[in-house]
């Protein structure tokens, strides 16, 4: 299971890759330097830094509120299918014992 970051440790490497980006040669080189003074991954990093300009809108992708959005829809579509599945489990159920064929 994943561990969780405090926020407040994402936003400031962020920041920091975000204003030293221009010293080094990629995102990446910059995202593990910042993640070696963080005592972090540097593939966290770099996709902290990725989310944050996809969500700033200089980056094209999902943001993190979609991302939310999308993810409360699909377990609520997975609510209401379970809900549909134990519906018709109990039409077909009455359905069966209403039949006057079955007296």
């Amino acid at each position: 299971m994943p561990k969780k970051i405090d926020p407040e440790i994402k936003a400031r490497a962020v920041r920091l890759v975000t204003d030293h980006l221009g010293e080094y040669p990629t995102l990446t080189a910059a995202s593990a330097a910042v993640a070696k003074q963080l005592g972090v991954g540097k593939e966290s990093v770099r996709r902290w830094v990725i989310q944050s300009q996809v969500d700033g809108g200089s980056r094209p992708g999902v943001t993190t509120e979609e991302s939310a959005e999308i993810k409360r829809l699909k377990a609520e579509n997975k609510r209401l299918r379970e809900a549909n599945e134990i519906l018709k489990a109990a039409s077909i159920f009455f359905a069966g014992e209403l039949d006057p064929r079955n007296r």
